[in-house]
């Protein structure tokens, strides 16, 4: 039995994440409205768990992600490039519309993003993301800050399921999940939790 739950905080809004474009690598500021929304995310966090800090927290290395955390009153222990979003390839940048011109269907759950990761690599990273964390929670609660696509594949793998059933979770932006276990299982305490607008 451990004493700490992993938090998983997605970023703030951005001008990409609110057109739906997907932003792997691209570094694209918070809009002032989700700057604001970042700060809100701090507060539920703190009614979610009080005002002690947690035992870590790791941070994507895209500045979204960073700046997320700061306004949300976050001290980053370290930024860890396992946590930076799915890697798009010849997607980044455009909309699912966009990229369904020329390959009919696709979501990031079912098709190859050409040039990009699959959802077995990106399956990989979370698995030794949460590996990581879970050894930090004798130590009390971990938060981990990053992305819709990547958090969703946490979630997936936190409960033991493949990468694309991250398809079944929602992440909006900036939204909690909150992983914990039922004596030694784990399972989902809270997912998609926003701070209202």
């Amino acid at each position: 039995m451990t004493s700490g739950r992993v938090f998983l905080l997605r970023h703030g809004e951005t001008e990409w994440s609110l057109s739906g474009k997907h932003t792997g690598r691209t570094d694209i500021p918070l809009t002032e409205r989700g700057r604001g929304l970042a700060k809100a995310a701090g507060e539920l966090f703190r009614r979610l768990r009080g005002t002690d800090p947690p035992a870590l927290v790791l941070s994507s290395p895209r500045s979204r992600a960073r700046v997320t955390a700061e306004l949300a009153g976050l001290e980053v222990d370290r930024v860890d490039e396992r946590l930076a979003e799915w890697d798009y390839g010849e997607c980044e940048g455009r909309t699912t519309t966009e990229i369904r011109e020329t390959i009919p269907d696709w979501t990031i759950w079912t098709h190859p993003c050409p040039g990009g990761e699959t959802p077995e690599q990106v399956e990989r990273r979370a698995d030794s993301v949460l590996a990581d964390a879970r050894a930090e929670l004798d130590r009390g609660d971990v938060v981990l800050v990053g992305h819709g696509h990547f958090s969703r594949v946490l979630l997936t793998r936190w409960i033991g399921l493949p990468a694309t059933d991250g398809v079944h979770f929602a992440m909006e932006a900036p939204a909690w999940a909150v992983l914990g276990d039922e004596r030694g299982v784990p399972r989902l305490d809270h997912v998609n939790l926003r701070a209202l607008a």
